[in-house]
């Protein structure tokens, strides 16, 4: 595997920066998904927003940043998406700062003087890529992942098996609403957002002991424009079995035992 060190300025990161909402967040030129789709939203408190864009004004060094280098010049954040936020939400106008380079009153990017915003766009961000395998990229993914507001394991297996199938499933699966939600919320453990059902429907659908092996079978087979009806199929057929056949089941218990009926 391979994991290089570059410096990023801040004015490289913001270019291009759009927050889609449940399309995710895009930077760096269109090139780096901040958030990807349907992936839920973490959101710093203003303090910790400010934080940030003080620790820039004094060009201090900020915590280092995780990208994953998906090829053809597409990366994926992995860890720092609040910093990444904070930055670019900042130089969008959408917040204030007290403070900055000793000026009591709050200050929009907008209205700093234009040396200083220069002194801001200028510091350059600490970023380390990860170039290699699924399997070695999922391993490294995890270790650095131990602070902060953590991935679920399912996060971690989206960042690492990419393509049109993943995308097509988390419409499915992950998105706010989606068709998993309306159909079984009510019977399933967990959120959309954070790749819960998307990761019980995979442990329905393949390898119980080791999903990840089943994740990326599907990414792998799938040939580019798929869509994913096998798990949503078997999603619905479950749950159609499992409201007249496990009437007795507590909401929340049924998520575990819908999927065996098929099994």
């Amino acid at each position: 595997m391979n994991i290089r060190l570059v410096h990023i300025k801040v004015r490289d990161l913001f270019n291009g920066y759009k927050d889609n909402g449940d399309n995710g967040v895009v930077a760096y030129g269109g090139k780096l998904d901040v958030r990807p789709a349907y992936q839920r939203e973490f959101v710093y408190k203003p303090e910790q927003q400010q934080a940030v864009i003080n620790t820039l004004s004094k060009g201090y060094p900020l915590n280092v940043m995780y990208w994953a280098d998906h090829g053809n010049g597409h990366y994926e954040l992995i860890d720092g998406q609040q910093r990444t936020l904070s930055i670019c939400t900042f130089l969008n106008g959408d917040f204030s700062c007290a403070g900055l380079f000793g000026i009591k009153q709050p200050q929009a990017f907008h209205t700093l003087p234009e040396d200083l915003r220069v002194q801001l766009l200028d510091y350059e961000l600490t970023v380390y890529i990860c170039d290699g395998t699924e399997s070695e990229k999922l391993e490294w993914f995890k270790t650095i992942n131990i602070a902060g507001e953590e991935l679920t394991d399912q996060e971690l297996r989206n960042a690492v098996y990419t393509g049109p199938w993943v995308s097509d499933a988390k419409r499915y699966f992950s998105k706010t609403g989606c068709a998993a939600y309306g159909l079984g919320s009510k019977y399933l453990k967990g959120t959309a957002n954070r790749q819960d059902y998307l990761e019980t429907v995979i442990y329905w659908y393949g390898d119980r002991e080791n999903p990840q092996t089943e994740h990326r079978g599907m990414h792998d087979e799938a040939p580019a424009g798929s869509e994913c009806p096998r798990p949503l199929g078997l999603f619905s057929t479950c749950h159609r079995m499992g409201r007249g056949a496990l009437p007795h089941l507590s909401q929340g218990d049924e998520g575990a035992s819908l999927g065996d009926l098929l099994q």
